[in-house]
């Protein structure tokens, strides 16, 4: 908290598996444990991207000082058909090709909709008690250790993800230009559905956690998604009122996922109440970490930022130290930098690296830098 605040700690925190953003694979979290001797049952955390859930013995392995806290499934909603695909409370159906490591979005359910169709789907239940049951118990067990607790309902609590999963990404983006009525119904229906699951989980978490989750990419490795000024007419005032409801209910700090180029966009989103910025795609362009920071360190944290498109992936364990050692000159001056993978562990990535990664920031990572 400390280092969030913009202040020096004793060393640059860590952190794996705190969040969906920042999970490892249950390729990579098997992988992990047979490298280092642990022989605990990997569990799922969430399907589509195949991510494990973070056991006590490897985070503790790793000196990792943050913990997730989830509230549950629905009661009700996600399910596999008879075809094996995964179909999510939100009526989006996920199919896996054979071989992948994946699931990938099949047939939007609201591809054809008009807003009329919009009040008949069937929409998830916000208020399905099943969520919370039992959270206010691990929130104030969690909250007696030593870790900081990253909380969110769950891993995904997104506006304009979820409207492309629902409507499809092409259509979305051309409906934002041709039929923004449209666009601004189903925008209007999935925030009110994300600030009733958050008023639901900070009633009973939000005292304990000291970082709330968000996340929603709209950018790409090439920059935003869509013009800024789109962003600013369609999108951002949704944002705007999200965050804000969220931060009205806990003093936690307000941590935003969004992957890609966001150079562009990172003035609007200290604007509208972002305090730490994650993963830091390092390889998108204009995100050159040393410019971050000199523009933007001591109004927003990054959280994220060794590579893991190729250096955790495909360099040396010797890379991988040099990486951890740029980033935390870059970034952790004065505080403002918790460490970790820009994105999830991948299957691909050598137990090696891991350790490597986590080895030199425990080493090169203490104050004064």
């Amino acid at each position: 908290m400390r280092s969030i605040g913009h202040q020096e700690p004793d060393r640059v925190p860590l952190d794996l598996g705190g969040s969906v953003s920042s999970a490892i694979s249950i390729g990579a979290c098997n992988s992990l444990k047979k490298h280092l001797g642990l022989h605990t049952e990997t569990r799922v955390l969430e399907v589509t991207f195949q991510m494990a859930h973070m056991e006590e013995p490897l985070a503790q392995a790793l000196d990792i000082d943050t913990r997730p806290l989830y509230g549950n499934p629905p009661a009700t909603g996600n399910h596999f058909n008879e075809r094996g695909d995964y179909v999510d409370e939100w009526g989006i159906t996920h199919t896996r090709p054979e071989g992948a490591h994946y699931y990938t979005n099949a047939n939007p359910p609201l591809w054809n909709a008009t807003i009329g169709d919009l009040e008949s789907y069937p929409w998830p239940d916000p208020n399905d008690p099943a969520r919370v049951h039992g959270l206010r118990q691990s929130a104030e067990e969690l909250f007696a250790s030593d870790y900081a607790l990253v909380g969110a309902p769950d891993g995904f609590t997104r506006i304009f993800e979820q409207a492309w999963q629902l409507r499809g990404m092409d259509q979305l983006l051309m409906d934002m230009i041709v039929d923004p009525s449209f666009v601004h119904a189903l925008f209007r229906k999935i925030t009110d559905i994300q600030k009733a699951r958050w008023d639901a989980y900070l009633r009973e978490a939000g005292r304990y956690v000291q970082v709330v989750r968000v996340g929603d990419d709209v950018a790409m490795q090439s920059g935003p998604i869509m013009a800024p000024g789109l962003y600013r007419k369609m999108l951002k005032p949704y944002h705007k009122e999200y965050f804000a409801f969220i931060k009205e209910r806990t003093d936690a700090r307000l941590l935003y996922h969004c992957c890609g180029g966001v150079w562009d966009l990172l003035e609007d989103f200290i604007e509208i109440g972002v305090d730490i910025l994650n993963p830091v795609q390092v390889s998108a362009d204009g995100m050159d970490t040393a410019r971050l920071k000199e523009q933007f360190g001591k109004r927003i944290a990054f959280w994220g930022a060794v590579d893991t498109q190729r250096v955790l992936p495909q360099g040396t364990p010797e890379e991988v130290r040099r990486e951890v050692r740029k980033r935390i000159t870059d970034l952790g001056s004065g505080g403002g930098y918790v460490l970790c993978p820009v994105h999830n562990l991948q299957p691909d990535v050598p137990p090696e690296n891991v350790l490597a990664m986590y080895d030199e920031a425990r080493r090169f990572g203490r104050y004064p830098l």
